[in-house]
């Protein structure tokens, strides 16, 4: 009796291990039937240059490739909130600039001067890349290092625009920084062009820093001294934005951070903000409209938040931009909607290029089963980087 219960017992042990394999190896085809046929997919390029869309494939040939995000991790919010945190930080060695503006206040600048490099030994003439940071980013993040990193091994020179009051520096006047506003901005480009008149110099914008860079081009036009640039998860409708931010899962797990972020920048200030607001007010703030509302807005002379934000939403400039720009959007983007992305714009305008993944989330654009390295927004830079500088003159005829 015992030995034919332990055959029993056996034999239920191997039929169940049996059917648990099966439902493994079942389960597994049936999600990498999913992934490859619903999630990694080819991106839209966007443009209504031909020349443009030509140049792209040539000399960027990722834009033509299969975008094969993380299989454990592609979902928007997952790839937005890992991506800080798996990254790779490389070391980048920087030397810091403080540079007066006309209100009295400075900013602060963060230059990778890349010497000693066999490709661009001449410092004169080394291309360079200004890079704008997002909302409340600095130098320091992970995606900022990264593209420094590879501006660096393409032998070129990098100066990240820190905006006012956020890389350790304090204020000198009481003001700090909007989408909006493209003084500052202006100011630095001026800079960075009268210190090395014989480079040429192109600009990055990540999130914010990329809607503070079409703003500026749209109101330049012609007159800027930048030859191209790109953008990478920028908000083309705030309106859109933060009502995306407002839903409740966004919210609890983005909105109420970057509020918070946004406040403790205040809050580091509050001796000379103090002068013309009221901190207490502002600290009570829990989302981003409502900060705006009661800080942002009214430091820069709008009656209504909704003028701020009509102002700060890049696509009205979408027409006006000069200069050839890519812009790298995810549709799964919390941030920066899908349906509000102008698509029909950018086919009106042959110097606008919008490059749009299925999945990427916000800043993520992880790709790679253990996606420590470079990710798919970074090879996005480093190919057009080096294609605007080294084959400018077919891209003029844009």
């Amino acid at each position: 009796m015992n030995e034919l219960f332990r055959q029993l017992l056996v034999s239920l042990y191997i039929n169940l291990t049996r059917v648990n394999w099966i439902l493994v190896f079942g389960s597994s085809a049936a999600y990498l039937c999913v992934y490859l046929h619903f999630i990694s997919r080819k991106p839209q390029l966007i443009t209504g240059s031909a020349t443009l869309s030509r140049f792209l494939y040539r000399y960027c040939p990722v834009v033509a490739e299969t975008y094969y995000p993380t299989f454990w991790c592609w979902e928007a919010r997952v790839q937005t909130l890992l991506r800080p945190f798996i990254a790779a930080r490389p070391w980048v060695k920087y030397r810091n600039e403080l540079i007066q503006t006309a209100d009295g206040g400075h900013v602060s600048l963060d230059w990778n001067d890349n010497e000693n490099n066999d490709l661009y030994p001449v410092s004169a003439t080394r291309p360079t890349i200004l890079i704008l940071p997002g909302l409340t980013g600095t130098s320091k993040e992970s995606y900022m290092l990264c593209m420094v990193k590879q501006s660096e091994i393409l032998g070129y020179r990098c100066v990240v625009f820190n905006n006012r009051g956020v890389a350790g520096e304090r204020l000198l006047t009481p003001r700090t920084y909007c989408a909006a506003n493209t003084e500052d901005l202006e100011t630095v480009i001026s800079h960075v062009q009268n210190t090395f008149p014989q480079a040429p110099l192109m600009a990055a914008g990540v999130s914010m820093g990329g809607m503070l860079l079409l703003n500026y081009l749209g109101k330049i036009g012609q007159q800027t001294p930048l030859k191209a640039a790109v953008v990478f998860s920028i908000g083309w409708d705030v309106f859109a934005c933060t009502t995306s931010l407002e839903k409740p899962l966004n919210c609890i797990l983005f909105n109420y951070y970057l509020t918070n972020c946004l406040q403790a920048s205040i809050y580091r200030h509050r001796q000379i903000l103090d002068k013309l607001f009221n901190i207490d007010y502002i600290m009570k703030a829990k989302t981003i409209r409502e900060f705006d509302e009661r800080f942002t807005s009214v430091m820069f002379g709008y009656k209504t938040n909704a003028d701020y934000y009509r102002d700060a939403s890049p696509y009205h400039k979408l027409k006006s931009i000069e200069v050839p720009v890519l812009c790298l959007n995810a549709l799964d983007d919390v941030f920066s909607p899908a349906d509000a992305i102008p698509m029909q714009s950018a086919k009106e305008n042959p110097n606008v290029a919008l490059l749009l993944t299925v999945h990427g989330g916000h800043i993520g654009f992880l790709e790679g089963i253990f996606p420590r390295q470079i990710t798919y927004m970074d090879r996005i830079f480093k190919q057009f980087i080096q294609a605007v500088f080294e084959h400018e003159d077919e891209l003029k005829s844009t």
